[in-house]
């Protein structure tokens, strides 16, 4: 369940409700070109402006339109605990096949705070959980020592890894021999050398407008096709830089807009992607086969 390229899928929203029909829509083209998995209400998915039962109700579409197609991996993470576990029930009521939490954020946690923090989601919801692991957003880090620490908990099945380190990855993979536990990037940019390195997948935003790349790039890593994969690398590199020219997801939901997938609109405080910054965009997607 844990391995390739799955989707940070982007909540699309019309008139600043959810657009139901436009999610369904981008689920579809997910699995139809090779998407592994869809990871809704994460940060691409604007979980921080949903409230909780548009939160509830973007998982119910998503797990819904999959129809046990491929895994859901549902957003439930919190900087409280008790909400996480609410949100982590709700999903596993639903229907999800594991739940993606995030650490704490703004409050920092100790390594002990964040231990106990998983510990308790997992005792309270018999589901498979992933960590998240996102320093750059959350103001904390959950180190190595920690994770593997967690990684004996039977239902603590792995983690998304967002910190841009092959050394991190390194580390905990030696610390975690002999555990069954997996290991997602949290950065497109390392995808490739991520995999080599003994990674199982990516928990992607340059999926959401190029997943049948992603999915190439993985295949030619598992049928040992090197060259190829190493082509590819550079073609995903150029996307993520310009999946990241703003904060995302400003720039992944202005190019599916651009694509003809989506509105173009996104909640404050983020504001839509213009000028400068929109041109660029244009260019490497025209480049990259994406925009004709």
């Amino acid at each position: 369940m844990l391995k390739g390229p799955m989707v940070a899928i982007v909540t699309p929203f019309k008139n600043n409700e959810i657009d139901e029909e436009a999610l369904r829509k981008l689920v579809n083209f997910h699995i139809e070109n090779g998407t592994m998995g869809i990871i809704p209400c994460g940060t691409t998915g604007e979980s921080a402006t949903l409230s909780y039962e548009e939160h509830e109700r973007v998982i119910e579409i998503v797990i819904d339109e999959v129809n046990k197609r491929i895994p859901v991996i549902a957003g439930t993470g919190s900087n409280n605990t008790k909400e996480a576990i609410e949100l982590t029930k709700a999903a596993k009521e639903a229907g999800a096949d594991a739940a993606l939490l995030i650490t704490p954020y703004y409050n920092k946690p100790t390594q002990e705070g964040l231990y106990y923090h998983y510990k308790k989601v997992a005792e309270e919801v018999n589901i498979p959980i992933v960590m998240y692991n996102v320093p750059g957003r959350t103001a904390v880090n959950l180190l190595p020592e920690t994770v593997a620490k967690l990684a004996k908990i039977p239902n603590i099945l792995g983690i998304k890894d967002a910190t841009g380190s092959i050394n991190v990855l390194t580390e905990m993979i030696e610390l975690t021999k002999g555990e069954e536990f997996y290991f997602l990037s949290g950065d497109d940019f390392i995808y490739y050398p991520f995999l080599c390195v003994g990674g199982h997948g990516v928990i992607s935003v340059v999926s959401n407008v190029a997943p049948k790349l992603m999915r190439d790039l993985y295949d030619a890593v598992q049928n040992n096709d090197y060259k190829k994969a190493k082509e590819l690398h550079f073609k995903v590199y150029n996307i993520s830089k310009a999946m990241f020219l703003q904060t995302n997801p400003i720039p992944v939901k202005k190019a599916l807009y651009l694509m003809g997938m989506i509105e173009d609109e996104i909640r404050l405080p983020l504001v839509s992607l213009n000028g400068e910054p929109l041109e660029k965009l244009k260019e490497i997607l025209k480049k990259e086969g994406i925009l004709k």
